[in-house]
């Protein structure tokens, strides 16, 4: 059974109580955060003030933060006392990978690693016997909104084998691009987890289209 998880990067920011409300109506049951540095990415978006900020409105909501960002160590404790219920680091990025996974099981969460479009599913292989979680990007990262690169949705095949062999049942989620007419495909490829944006913030009804993604992808 996959699951829909809504990109709080395509929400509204003017109104985010409004629309941690809408997620609550539409039982959404994980929230995905973007935290960008300007660094890894080219783009900058907000912290963990925010993430604590929205911790009391989604109560009975998991919190995936993914940190686009070039040292994510110094900051996994702050995420994690923000609220995070799950923080996923870049396997490209400048700090110790395994470092960032002991930091955040120190912490008694989850870990999740994830790869950018170009970066092969082997960079996962010396640490994905120890982690719950793997993020596929399937478009460049740094901006929502665009299309969705089938290639990079066909490495959970190879993902899911790598985890298998290393005795690991895991997570594996989908970021980038997904919308009503490719949400099915991905998920019978094998994505647990299909983050998306605008498909669903850009909803004028957020429940109606959060009910028709996840009848698409079960």
């Amino acid at each position: 059974m996959a699951i829909i998880a809504p990109s709080l990067l395509s929400a509204d920011f003017t109104r985010l109580a409004d629309e941690m409300d809408r997620m609550h109506q539409a039982k959404a049951e994980i929230l995905h955060l973007d935290v960008m540095d300007g660094h890894f990415v080219p783009n900058i978006t907000f912290g963990y003030a925010l993430v604590g900020a929205l911790r009391p409105m989604t109560e009975g909501i998991t919190l995936d933060v993914h940190l686009m960002m070039t040292h994510p160590l110094e900051y996994i404790e702050r995420f994690v006392k923000a609220g995070a219920d799950m923080i996923t680091v870049h396997v490209e990025c400048d700090d110790d990978i395994q470092a960032c996974i002991d930091s955040i099981h120190k912490h008694g969460i989850k870990a999740g690693l994830s790869i950018k479009p170009a970066t092969p599913v082997s960079a996962l292989e010396p640490y994905i016997g120890g982690i719950e979680h793997v993020l596929i990007m399937t478009v460049e990262p740094g901006f929502g909104g665009q299309g969705i690169m089938w290639d990079c949705v066909e490495k959970i095949p190879a993902v899911r084998k790598a985890a298998t062999d290393h005795g690991r049942e895991i997570t594996i989620a989908v970021d980038g691009g997904i919308c009503e007419e490719n949400c099915a495909q991905v998920a019978q490829i094998g994505a647990d987890i299909l983050v998306a944006g605008n498909a669903v913030f850009g909803a004028k009804d957020m429940k109606a289209a959060y009910k028709r993604l996840s009848a698409l992808v079960n």
